[in-house]
């Protein structure tokens, strides 16, 4: 898909087609900003970056958890709560972008708009109201944005790795040949659970028995979605490399580490072994929602979905049987700006 150049905000249709403007890239001005919006099923991420090097420099950033595909797994609708707090985080990236003078940048969205009855006027009306221009990617560019962006912290090897993101309406798993400069996708899968949409499926359950039981169900439900993907891996891999982007997985890491807060600089390329990973996500699941919600780094607002994140990443570790799982603080975002400054194919 086309690149956007960023409008100014509040730009809105006329018509039904976008109004004419001067890009900002015409500002001229030095050094060359570039931004990337990340807009997924539960949060609303946005990097602003400037070139340093073979990378880039980050000097500003957004996220919020937004909840876009709150209730849609049974509605099939994107509900108008979940938009208007949606709308309020994007007007907040749009003040940024134009504050940044932002060169050029790209807006994606993903599994809850591919998903949704009313996506499109969703979109129309995020153009409309902040001048983002959101671009509704597919599952596979999902899935490799989210390895350009963050296959630097897979562990050196010679056999195919295996990448996984999950995300809060999908889970994308890509499997990657990291011999030479570019990771080459061997092969993905798109599941279709994320920590939404399996919470609001199957993740409901009162006392030890019903959280016990519910915690079952989400994992027969991955396991399900997983494997026409599982029938295809390679089976003779001796060191088995696993890298995951997502909030499940630095949430658990920083349980892992015993932090009192979220510090990327601790997370970010962080290697766990896989048993304690699975021990974290035995005992989240046995707990009620208050009690996780008093842990550190998860809280009220990750409370009622990380049980969910550890199904899909127990389902992961019996499909991928690695014994240590790296940390990835990064994804979509840094593919995306990679792609912009020509650092990636």
């Amino acid at each position: 898909m086309p690149y956007r150049q960023v409008k100014p905000a509040r730009s809105a249709p006329t018509n039904g087609k976008p109004r004419g403007g001067t890009a900002l890239a015409a500002r001229g001005r030095d050094p060359r900003h570039f931004a990337a919006l990340d807009l997924g099923t539960n949060n609303c991420r946005l990097l602003i970056a400037r070139p340093q090097g073979d990378g880039f420099a980050v000097i500003d950033a957004f996220s919020r958890i937004v909840r876009l595909g709150e209730g849609l797994a049974s509605s099939g609708r994107l509900s108008d709560a979940a938009i208007e707090r949606t709308i309020a985080a994007l007007k907040i990236c749009a003040e940024k972008l134009k504050r940044r003078n932002v060169t050029l940048s790209r807006a994606v969205a993903t599994e809850a708009c591919r998903r949704a009855s009313n996506g499109a006027d969703f979109i129309a009306r995020a153009y409309a109201e902040t001048g983002i221009l959101l671009d509704v990617i597919t599952a596979e560019e999902e899935a490799r944005l989210a390895v350009l962006g963050c296959h630097a912290l897979i562990e050196p090897g010679e056999d195919p790795a295996l990448v996984f993101d999950i995300g809060g309406g999908s889970t994308e798993l890509v499997l990657v040949d990291t011999r030479g400069p570019d990771p080459k996708v061997l092969d993905w899968h798109s599941a279709p659970w994320g920590v939404v949409s399996l919470t609001e499926s199957a993740g409901h359950g009162d006392g030890p028995d019903g959280r016990a039981a519910a915690y079952a169900r989400m994992r027969t439900l991955v396991t399900d979605s997983m494997a026409p993907f599982a029938a295809r891996l390679p089976r003779n891999i001796a060191v088995p490399r696993l890298l995951g982007t997502s909030g499940t997985v630095t949430t658990l890491a920083s349980v892992h580490l015993g932090l009192s807060h979220y510090d990327r600089a601790q997370v970010d390329g962080l290697i766990v072994p896989a048993s304690a990973m699975r021990r974290i996500s035995a005992d989240l699941a046995a707990m009620d929602l208050r009690q996780r919600a008093q842990l550190p780094c998860i809280g009220t607002e990750r409370a009622d979905l990380v049980v969910a994140g550890c199904a899909i990443l127990e389902t992961i570790l019996d499909l991928w049987p690695a014994e240590r799982l790296g940390i990835a603080d990064r994804g979509i975002r840094e593919g995306i700006l990679r792609r912009l400054m020509g650092n990636g194919a």
